[in-house]
């Protein structure tokens, strides 16, 4: 399957698609199984995800802490889940916490059928076009991407 587009949509506003080529049903479960996150979303080589809290029910807690054992150096992400529409629609907000905590990012995660399996389209919304400008510089579409590729590995599970 083709890579993630990352496309900026508003100032504050970032979508991000992919295919792949599995079911919405068992894309969206490698979004909220803590036992398939841990095997995917590490990001790029030598990280590790050495926590994974994933309650995936409205109002339930996110915390992901990820570790390069190279650097020593880590961080990690906190969050709520506001809405879930099993397998279609995941909606949570999220800070990351490098060490200090982000403003508050609302993900909205939608997935549908497509010709090939299922098409991802992930809407982030941050609070102004200067946070926005601060998380893309991080150049986060590669290690999403690597994580990507990760997942698409392993379907279907």
């Amino acid at each position: 399957m083709a890579g993630l587009t990352l496309e900026r949509t508003a100032r504050n506003v970032a979508r991000v698609t992919r295919e792949f080529s599995a079911t919405p049903s068992q894309v969206f479960e490698a979004h909220v199984n803590p036992d398939l996150l841990r095997q995917w979303l590490v990001g790029p080589e030598g990280w590790t995800m050495t926590e994974c809290i994933n309650d995936a029910r409205v109002g339930g807690a996110i915390r992901y802490v990820w570790h390069e054992a190279a650097s020593g150096h880590g961080f990690h992400l906190t969050g709520r889940f506001l809405a879930i529409e099993r397998p279609n629609l995941i909606l949570h907000v999220e800070q990351m916490h490098l060490p200090d905590p982000t403003p508050e990012n609302r993900v909205e995660t939608r997935f549908s059928a497509s010709g090939k399996g299922t098409l991802m389209v992930m809407t982030m919304t941050l609070p102004d076009a200067a946070t926005l400008d601060a998380m893309l510089a991080t150049g986060m579409t590669g290690g999403m991407e690597t994580s990507y590729q990760r997942l698409e590995a392993s379907l279907p599970f």
